[in-house]
Order: structure tokens, then sequence, then C-alpha cells
């Protein structure tokens, strides 16, 4: 019920991304996501539904056949098997909820 950050440990993904996996319960899951100026987040689409909070920095995001730049307090909605993807202006962390969890994040 609980998650502590100083008891979870990021995972470097390479190229300047580090995820850190919080809270997950089979249906749900949060996860944080750090990006260095420059880094790519990958177009990709899943079969989960998810939310991206913009904690800090300044991305720029396509979901499906939309384009926009966000900023820290903005939040994003993506429905399964949309391709989405982005690219870290300003430094900045992504929180990410997804239903249901990745099990992929897991292994």
């Amino acid at each position: 019920m609980f998650c502590f950050h100083d008891t979870t440990v990021p995972e470097d993904m390479g190229q300047g991304v580090k995820r850190r996996i919080l809270v997950h319960d089979g249906t749900m899951m949060a996860v944080e996501n750090s990006f260095e100026k420059g880094a790519v987040g990958a177009l990709h689409s899943h079969p989960h539904e998810q939310v991206t909070y913009v904690l800090s920095g300044r991305f720029l995001f396509t979901v499906g056949d939309e384009k926009h730049e966000v900023k820290a307090g903005d939040t994003l909605h993506k429905n399964p098997h949309v391709l989405h993807g982005c690219t870290c202006l300003d430094a900045g962390i992504l929180i990410d909820v997804f239903t249901p969890q990745r099990e992929d994040f897991l292994r």
C-alpha cells in the first residue's frame, strides 16, 4: 500500500532514460521515468491504458495523429494500442500509470 522512494531502484534504460517502478497490484502500476535533455521515448504502442503526468521538464509528445509540447503539470491519456512517444526538450520526470500493470516491466 506504500511505496517509499528511497526503497526503489531506478533501472538505466540507456540513452538518457531511467525507469523506476513504484507501486503495482496486478490491475494498476505507477512508474517514474527520468529523462535527460534530448532523450527519446521511441514511438511504440501496447495493450495497456496509460495516463502520463509531467512532474517536471518539457517534452514534445506524439499520441496517435497529434503532436504537442507539454510541461510540468500537464497530463496525457493514451488509449490501448495507440502509437505514442516523446522527445525530452528540458530534462524532466514523467509519472506513468498503467492498467493493467506492465508485466513486461516486472521481468
